[in-house]
């Protein structure tokens, strides 16, 4: 990773990145591997068979489970040595995430734990914090849960209604009712948001066994019914002065950051939920007869199969690239403010991650039930439960409407900053559609037509978002439909551009495949967005001269996808799992 254009977030939608400057799954060290390994043989071995105690509301069971991944480093992962980490890289922590999300329940909480408890108080918690809670978090021994939403403020958590009152001796009384506390149950420590006096937003480390703390029924979910989720209560809850969490009226700080983080992690799960599932629909049509043949050799089952592999690549792709370059950004040992600093860096990356992989999640899941047509919507299969279980994902971390916001809104707020170049770069792109048209000198180059697609798509989103800029100024942010539309194209742009970098990295056949059906069908996406986005801001000659500058711009050859398809599908049946 030796190109400058990697250290800064967003950077790919106005720089072209080097085939071998980004981290692939294919790059994975021994030690990662290893590490990859014992938290495979813990979900195969261990969490696997105990699903239906989980489910039957087993919360032993569940703290058990999470003593045992203390045991075995699971937990450790992001925590300094001093407190009883291992403190290793980001990737390492996405192949243990990607692996616990075979089984979603249980990844449920292990997120909670560690990406939404341990990572607030590695980040914010002052030394005396850090050595008294980090410690049982890591070895299992306590539980942890984060306390953000409320019934009426979810996406909107600044708005929370739950009140920090002063004490004479320093002391914090807290009272309200926090929602869907995943861990709630069975939690002995809450990261807790409140508002100190009605009006400064702060954090606070609450622990079950504070007087005047509670936690409700449990929820009755669509899914994950093996991880608990119920209201915590608060009614005078006495919290000690040294359990403030960072600074009075910085606690939005600290709830965005560690958000940031969780849903990289919650990508990592996701994929691992995609990866197994593809394996489980590629195992059923390979044994699932009709009118005399495995279903898996007729084109409609091809077709499903090979969508589902090509759109899984890309999110790998982008989610190890992601965290390849956080991982450029920190090196050990890892300082907490080095550490923030990275993942708000990347931050556009995350909410881009966990778009993309909620949806391709839920994508392929749906696919995996009509592959098992009636025995996908029985409980006898698995794959009514994989359903189930995956849908809250889009609303985990952020809804993936605000996510969608989030992504445009964070690369405006980098340009009129100067962080990010985009104003010069939409400028110059404007002289270069204005100018006659310059001929690409001809490449045997792999995979040049793709490469060539995905500098178009950048150059769309380029002129889609300048376009917005220039015709909403400040008001932008209240154009929700045209951010929702360029936050689309940015997503199929990064996501092109990974797989493209993996493919091109490798250059196997396989490889190339994915990657050749996800930038096609995504340029045909971005295609679609820009106009949606472009009729929306404009209309007459106006609308007629931005349709003509995309057509010049988006000059993509179709090419035989159906093909390209069959031979990933093929590829899965014939291994009965996912390929890479």
């Amino acid at each position: 990773m030796t190109t400058d254009i990697l250290t800064r977030g967003g950077s790919w939608l106005i720089e072209d990145a080097a085939d071998n400057s980004v981290f692939t799954r294919e790059r994975l060290n021994d030690e990662q591997r290893m590490i990859g390994q014992t938290a495979e043989e813990f979900i195969e071995h261990e969490v696997a068979p105990a699903i239906e105690q989980l489910e039957g509301k087993d919360w032993t069971k569940a703290r058990a489970l999470v003593r045992r991944c203390g045991e075995l480093g699971l937990l450790a992962t992001d925590v300094p040595e001093a407190y009883g980490g291992i403190d290793v890289d980001k990737v390492s922590s996405v192949v243990v995430g990607e692996v616990v999300g075979r089984c979603a329940s249980f990844a449920t909480a292990l997120g909670a734990q560690v990406g939404l408890a341990i990572t607030p108080l590695v980040c914010f918690g002052t030394e005396a914090q850090k050595k008294k809670y980090l410690p049982g978090l890591v070895s299992g021994e306590s539980v942890g849960a984060y306390a953000l939403s409320e019934s009426g403020s979810g996406s909107d958590a600044l708005g929370a209604r739950a009140r920090a009152t002063r004490q004479a001796d320093g002391s914090f009384v807290l009272n309200g009712e926090k929602m869907w506390i995943t861990n709630g149950g069975f939690a002995d420590v809450y990261i807790v948001f409140a508002k100190l006096n009605g009006e400064d937003f702060s954090a606070f480390i609450v622990e079950r066994g504070f007087s005047g703390v509670s936690t409700g029924k449990e929820e009755h979910k669509l899914g994950l019914l093996g991880s608990s989720t119920c209201p915590l209560i608060l009614q005078d809850a006495t919290v000690p002065a040294e359990n403030l969490l960072g600074e009075i009226g910085k606690g939005h700080k600290i709830a965005f950051n560690t958000l940031n983080y969780g849903r990289l992690k919650l990508s990592a799960m996701c994929s691992g939920g995609a990866r197994m599932a593809i394996g489980e629909a590629a195992k059923y049509a390979a044994q699932r007869k009709q009118f005399g043949k495995p279903i898996a050799s007729f084109g409609a089952i091809k077709q499903k199969l090979g969508d589902m592999v090509a759109r899984q690549y890309a999110v790998e792709a982008m989610l190890y690239r992601t965290s390849g370059l956080i991982d450029a950004m920190l090196p050990p040992p890892h300082d907490a403010a080095q550490v923030l600093a990275t993942l708000e860096e990347f931050a556009i990356e995350s909410s881009i991650l966990k778009v993309a992989s909620s949806e391709t999640l839920d994508f392929i899941l749906d696919e995996n039930v009509q592959i098992h047509g009636g025995n996908g919507f029985v409980r006898d299969y698995p794959a009514e439960r994989h359903y189930r279980d995956a849908r809250v994902n889009r609303i985990f971390e952020g809804t993936n409407e605000i996510n969608r916001l989030l992504i445009p809104g964070m690369l405006v707020r980098r340009a009129l900053k100067g962080g990010l170049p985009l104003i010069p770069a939409a400028k110059k792109l404007m002289d270069e559609i204005l100018a006659p048209p310059l001929m690409e000198p001809p490449s045997d180059a792999p995979l040049e037509a793709e490469r060539r697609a995905v500098g178009a798509m950048k150059k769309v989103g380029l002129m889609v978002l300048g376009t917005a800029l220039q015709t909403y100024g400040e008001k932008l942010a209240d154009e929700q439909e045209v951010l929702i539309a360029v936050a689309d194209i940015m997503i199929d742009v990064y996501g092109s551009e990974s797989a493209l970098l993996r493919a091109r990295q490798d250059g196997g056949a396989l490889h190339s495949a994915a990657a050749r059906t996800y930038i096609s069908d995504a340029a045909g996406r971005v295609e679609q967005a820009a106009k949606t986005a472009l009729a929306g801001m404009a209309e007459g000659d106006t609308l007629r001269t931005l349709l003509a500058a995309l057509r010049r711009l988006l000059k993509v050859i179709p090419v035989n996808t159906i093909a390209l398809r069959r031979q990933l599908a093929d590829a899965v049946v014939d291994r009965k799992a996912y390929v890479f």
